[in-house]
């Protein structure tokens, strides 16, 4: 009867506090939900792209081999050391491609035809002045571009415009000639080069300034370890290092190997026997256990003293 009931009790306790605290569960934030949500900013970002001028693009390893880019610790740049192990092109794999790769109208296969046809000083000269076209439109309206020498960007981008719109474009940017398609490493990147998510986040307080972290799959709560992680990012002077990333990873692996050494210090493994505060826990099996005494003999009972107040 004391279990049925603990576990009843405990039962609607969890269930209620569940509901009442439970972590929000978020819809994902995917390529067609940008692209309804924020046309301006998701030509904007594919523009970037194409120009060869986003974050992704001048990240350097382990994506691309862009010189001087790479977070070092001291002189060395792990970025480099690990080399370029997920290549990435932005062009090519974020707008070419999936272009390429879908039926297109007639006057998108002759946009590809004559970007490729292009220099590169000229496809970055179009991409440019295309930029700060759509940086000057209204709302960044690509509708509301004023005429110019743009090239073929602006039929580029508005076809994969359409695409991301229709969902196509997550698909494409998932494909990796594998039967299981779960690499999400291009549709996050390409996220992450626009606004978009950046605002998303910050609406619900989870920017690194704002000391925010949800990590979750569905509706399973966050890992709350990764705060100590995150902790060091909020702190002089990791805060305003180019080399943030770098430099905690370093902390947090020293932390690591510190926490790993522990009961090989001489002196600092030796405090819990000391402190005792595993006695205090334990004190249930300790007084179980407990080592009987012998028994005490029994002391000879000493002679009464004469009384002398008559003497």
């Amino acid at each position: 009867m004391e279990f049925t009931v603990a576990l009843a009790v405990t039962a609607v306790l969890v269930a209620g506090l569940a509901a009442i605290f439970s972590s929000p569960d978020e819809k994902p934030i995917t390529l067609a939900r940008w692209a309804r949500a924020a046309p301006g900013d998701f030509t904007a970002t594919a523009v970037a792209e194409l120009g060869r001028t986003s974050g992704t693009a001048r990240y350097g390893p382990p994506y691309n081999d862009t010189p001087g880019a790479g977070q070092k610790i001291g002189p060395v740049s792990l970025q480099r050391a690990a080399g370029v192990t997920i290549p990435i092109d932005t062009a090519r794999d974020f707008v070419l491609r999936p272009l390429a790769d879908a039926p297109e109208p007639p006057a998108v296969t002759a946009a590809l035809a004559a970007w490729h046809a292009a220099s590169t000083a000229r496809q970055r000269q179009w991409a440019g002045a295309y930029a700060d076209a759509l940086g000057k439109a209204p709302g960044g309206d690509p509708g509301k571009v004023r005429p110019g020498d743009y090239g073929p960007v602006p039929a580029l981008t508005a076809r994969l415009l359409q695409l991301a719109r229709a969902g196509a474009l997550d698909g494409q940017l998932r494909t990796a000639g594998r039967f299981y398609q779960t690499d999400y490493t291009k549709p996050l990147l390409f996220l992450g080069d626009g606004a978009y998510l950046e605002h998303q986040a910050r609406a619900r307080h989870l920017a690194s300034d704002q000391w925010g972290m949800m990590n979750e799959t569905g509706n399973w709560p966050g890992q709350p370890w990764l705060g100590l992680y995150t902790l060091w990012y909020q702190i002089e002077p990791f805060s305003s290092s180019g080399n943030v990333d770098a430099l905690v990873w370093a902390l947090m692996a020293l932390l690591s190997l510190v926490f790993v050494l522990l009961p090989f210090v001489p002196g600092v493994r030796s405090l819990p026997r000391w402190i005792g505060v595993h006695r205090l826990v334990w004190r249930d099996y300790y007084r179980a256990h407990r080592p009987e005494r012998p028994d005490r003999p029994e002391r000879p009972e000493r002679p009464d003293r004469p009384d002398r107040s008559s003497e």
